[in-house]
């Protein structure tokens, strides 16, 4: 799309990226951690995985409950060799005694300059229900989670509607009436306009506002008479 009227882009204001949203203080191990202290470090921190480091705090995988697991699943069992097989990397982890050894690695992880929806693609991509966000040398400096992506859902209606207005009306609509509502982040755009063919538009438009959760559009086009009266 080129730049529309005014010479401006049409790029969404909210400066929302993932180190806008992650959670900075972040409980972590070493590669060297034994197994009862990430037991005891999860249930402590009430977190459900986290990060290994190595030297200066560089991310070299993310150990889990997921990952704790086979130690009881396979603690009185006999598994059969097909069993033995098909769960060769669950075997290997019931036997594992430090965070090296149980670590899923390489770590998926995140810059923070992404977006959040570059956060949320991975997150649904990689099946990972959160994402240490490390700079450009793998060092460790906060956490995303599922939760944090849902917090820009939060920001008020007014806001929204504010953002909307300036960013993608006066600039897609200059001089119209058209008309913006928000409520529960559901934006309605109506009005009278000339150049129905820039809905579309302007729908995509709005969808990309941090916070937007639907868009609905109830416009009208103006007829030739009403168009040569509004000239």
């Amino acid at each position: 799309m080129g730049t529309p009227r005014g010479g401006r882009n049409l790029v969404p204001e909210t400066p929302h990226i993932v180190s806008d949203v992650m959670t900075r203080t972040v409980v972590a191990v070493g590669r060297d951690a034994p197994f009862k202290e990430l037991v005891q470090t999860l249930g402590q921190w009430r977190v459900s995985a986290m990060p290994v480091l190595e030297g200066e705090g560089r991310v070299i995988g993310v150990v889990s409950e997921a990952d704790l697991l086979p130690k009881e699943e396979y603690r009185d069992a006999d598994p059969d060799r097909f069993e033995q097989l098909r769960r060769l990397p669950d075997l290997a982890k019931a036997g594992a005694v430090t965070a090296e050894e149980l670590m899923s690695s390489p770590a998926v992880t995140v810059h923070p300059d992404a977006t959040l929806a570059e956060a949320a693609r991975i997150m649904a991509i990689r099946g990972v229900k959160r994402l240490p966000v490390v700079d450009a040398e793998s060092k460790l400096q906060g956490i995303v989670s599922r939760g944090d992506l849902l917090k820009v859902f939060l920001r008020p209606d007014q806001d929204i509607e504010e953002e909307v207005r300036r960013t993608v009306v006066s600039y897609l609509f200059p001089g119209s009436n058209v008309h913006v509502q928000v409520r529960e982040g559901v934006v309605t755009l109506g009005g009278q306009l000339r150049d129905t063919a820039l809905i579309p538009v302007a729908a995509r438009l709005v969808r990309a506002v941090e916070g937007v959760v639907d868009v609905e559009c109830h416009f009208r086009g103006v007829g030739p008479d009403e168009a040569g009266r509004t000239a």
